[in-house]
């Protein structure tokens, strides 16, 4: 128990660390940065290697610690709805692949795909609360654009590279896809 909590702490430091320094990899031209979301990937292998509970604090905390440190994202709106967001991803892809009947790679993209459209629809919630506050408006348009428009090489990428890694983990024996056991009363 005590071993696995230890593990789960310095696997989720370590994602922390790559969600503040990935975004240097595209940060010199911010369009891409946008586009190719760097931070959504390790806030996502976090939930699914250390469960829900890591992935939503690693999620919560990554964009909040990165606007504090570097700059960027600015801290309002964009990184407390960030938070939210990555947060969102974090915990639902990791709750709901760990609830999954088996963990495989059908279940791996259930989980991706629901926890996609989760995050997205709760950073633009965050946005509308956010923008509203000061009186701006968040609107449809504004939501499909940024949520989902720009986006599409981050989706692919995230659609592409989570599977194809999560398999190469369970094909090394470090995450193993499994069936969970059948309970006979």
């Amino acid at each position: 128990m005590m071993n696995k909590t230890i593990r789960n702490i310095s696997l989720s430091a370590m994602f922390l660390a790559l969600a503040l320094i990935l975004p240097f990899f595209t940060g010199q031209m911010p369009e891409i940065g946008n586009m190719l979301l760097p931070m959504h990937l390790p806030v996502m292998f976090c939930g699914l290697i250390c469960t829900h509970r890591y992935g939503a604090i690693v999620g919560f905390i990554a964009p909040l610690l990165r606007s504090l440190i570097f700059g960027m994202p600015l801290m309002y709106p964009a990184a407390i709805a960030m938070a939210f967001e990555l947060m969102t991803y974090g915990f639902a892809i990791g709750y709901l692949y760990e609830h999954s009947k088996w963990q495989c790679v059908v279940a791996l993209y259930r989980s991706l795909i629901i926890a996609m459209i989760l995050g997205r629809l709760v950073w633009g919630l965050a946005e509308v609360i956010l923008l509203g506050v000061r009186g701006n408006s968040f609107g449809l348009s504004m939501f499909i654009s940024g949520a989902f428009l720009e986006a599409i090489p981050g989706i692919i990428l995230q659609l592409v590279l989570i599977p194809l890694v999560m398999m190469a983990l369970n094909k090394a024996g470090i995450v193993t896809f499994k069936k969970k056991e059948l309970i006979r009363s």
